[in-house]
């Protein structure tokens, strides 16, 4: 799932609605954790809130939606939590009632674009001391709703749109089913804070890693180790980048199993070269990590993210992976009073944060590419950067956002394009792209369209084969063009040391219904160069044909060969293949 921007998001034109409901009286008090304390002490103002967005396929009936948004709110504490200015000029965080209300229609002016007057709407709702500081919002299409989750950051973080996401769907259904919404109950944050502020003090071991990371930094909060222009709030520039594909994406984990490290660290790895290269320094940026201890929190919302810092001085992927656990340990005790030496968190112009959510590991799931489900950013003036990497399972993206400048602009564009093309660059000779037999290595990649004049030799080159190929090659090239359109398709080619086409092989995922909703991996074309079989080059493939579709969730594989090749038959049957079935072709 992508994360965008409001004005980056796509939308339909349609009604803009939102819902308003009614809110009672400020009641008990509650704990206020020291994160929401630092962000809502800043004051109402646009552009504090994150949101998500989510297309159903079909219209639904306003009285329902509000139903189902209701029984969300009344699922989760801090949705039913307002803050208050205090005497001492501190905000107060109170329990409310949250009651139904009625939809308002928001006008879009002629000419507004609708994103902008989405963005009107929630920096309106979604500030720090609105009451409530959330909003559902619709735009109505003929053929059914853009629904917008939107919350101020001191209520939510990504993982909680998720919850709120999956609740409102999961209530929605039981609503369309004629059934009051039940949805089990699940700890309050306010509950969390309580917890956090009851945990141990930080070991001094810690408090002293904070302080010369710190210190490194100019005893402030790291910053972008570049130029980014005046040191004052700009107008944002925002980046919305897919950088590994999901082919590229199983390559670069395989890496990192190499290696010996997580994904995350092999990223981090190529972060610190790359600083290194481009402005001379360690890698140092802001690190926000999750306070999701255990299971406790899972299904709760609130804002359960806090702050690290993290420091990675070497690029060798177990020397950055060292660097990550050290961060996520010091992200790990109550900053209140790590803190206090500097008068809470020493923000400057110029702070550097890297956040990171591999949406795979979450116990929490959505159908993401169905709804086509966006996690949406404010729209802000800025003076530091902020880089968000999503890990999902159509691959690796990310948002930089940073100030306009035309330092920024060079210095943050150069830093990203040269980090995006090592990432890339890892994953094209990661070691899951290579096939070692004996004292020979080959690669798999897929296919370019100047492979085709190859692919066509490969496929040919048997007295089975050669009376069904032969069309002209413009043909063929327009058949690689519908594939390569096709991401369920990975034509893949597999070059030896001197980069000859000795392979190749179609590979394609089948989600289906049958067999309890297995995906299947359908394997065709499998072809080797004559004067390259019988080394073990056809077993190797098929092996990593086997990897590629249990990376994309398959569970069972199918070949189909021609019941004239025996030799072949005896192959399939050695790697595993049962002839179980009878496959069938007829000419359209």
């Amino acid at each position: 799932m992508r994360l965008t921007n409001v004005a980056h998001l796509r939308l339909p034109f349609g009604r803009l609605l939102g819902y308003d409901v009614n809110v009672g009286a400020p009641g008990r008090s509650l704990p206020v954790s020291f994160d929401q304390g630092r962000h809502v002490a800043a004051g109402d103002r646009a552009g504090s809130w994150m949101a998500l967005s989510f297309r159903l396929s079909r219209p639904v009936p306003l009285d329902e939606l509000a139903t189902a948004w209701l029984a969300v709110i009344a699922r989760h504490g801090t949705l039913r939590s307002v803050f208050v200015p205090g005497e001492d000029g501190e905000p107060r965080l109170h329990e409310v009632e949250i009651l139904p209300g009625e939809w308002a229609l928001h006008s879009i002016a002629p000419g507004q674009a609708v994103n902008d007057a989405l963005r009107e709407v929630l920096d309106l709702a979604c500030s720090p001391y609105s009451r409530p500081s959330h909003r559902l919002c619709v735009l109505e299409t003929a053929v059914g709703p853009t629904v917008v989750v939107a919350a101020d950051h001191s209520h939510v973080d990504m993982w909680s749109m998720l919850v709120i996401a999956r609740d409102l769907l999961t209530a929605l259904a039981e609503v369309q089913d004629g059934r009051a919404p039940s949805l089990p109950p699940t700890p309050a944050f306010a509950e969390h804070t309580r917890a956090l502020r009851d945990r141990p003090a930080a070991p001094p071991e810690v408090h002293r890693r904070w302080a010369e990371v710190l210190a490194a930094s100019g005893d402030v909060m790291p910053r972008f180790p570049l130029p980014l222009g005046p040191a004052t709030l700009q107008q944002e520039r925002v980046e919305v980048r897919d950088v590994l594909d999901v082919d590229d994406t199983a390559a670069f984990s395989a890496q990192a199993r190499e290696e010996g490290v997580s994904t995350l660290a092999l990223v981090v790895a190529a972060m610190t070269e790359v600083t290194r290269s481009l402005a001379g320094a360690p890698l140092r940026a802001v690190f926000p990590v999750h306070s999701r201890y255990d299971s406790t929190w899972h299904d709760s919302v609130g804002w359960f993210i806090t702050n690290s810092v993290l420091e990675s001085t070497d690029a060798d992927p177990r020397a950055s992976a060292e660097a990550v656990k050290e961060a996520v340990r010091m992200g790990s005790w109550p900053l209140e009073d790590i803190l206090h030496p500097w008068g809470g968190m020493p923000e400057v112009p110029g702070m550097f944060a890297i956040s990171w959510l591999d949406l795979r590991r979450l116990p929490v799931r959505v159908d993401a590419t169905g709804l086509e489900a966006q996690y949406v950013g404010a729209s802000i003036r800025t003076d530091g950067v902020m880089l968000w990497f999503i890990l999902d399972e159509s691959g690796l993206h990310l948002r930089c956002r940073y100030p306009d400048t035309a330092e920024a602009r060079r210095h943050v564009g150069a830093w990203l394009d040269t980090l995006i093309f090592h990432l890339r660059s890892r994953a094209r000779e990661s070691v899951g792209g290579r096939l070692r037999l004996g004292d020979r290595t080959y690669r798999v990649q897929r296919a370019g369209r100047t492979d085709v004049p190859a692919l066509v030799v490969l496929l040919s080159d048997d007295e089975i084969s050669r009376p069904r190929e032969g069309a002209e090659l413009a043909r063929y090239e327009e058949a690689f063009d519908a594939i390569g359109r096709d991401s369920s398709h990975y034509l893949a080619v597999v070059r030896d040391e001197d980069d000859r086409v000795v392979g190749t092989m179609q590979l394609t995922i089948l989600p289906g219904l049958s067999r309890g909703g297995t995906t299947r991996l359908q394997v065709e074309g499998v072809r080797v160069l004559a004067s390259e079989r019988s080394r073990g080059i056809g077993t190797a493939m098929l092996e990593w044909a086997h990897e590629h579709g249990r990376h994309r969730g398959a569970t069972l594989a199918q070949v189909t060969t021609d019941r004239e090749r025996e030799r072949a038959h005896t192959f399939y049957a050695r790697l595993g293949y049962g002839n179980s079935h009878v496959g069938l072709k007829r000419t359209l």
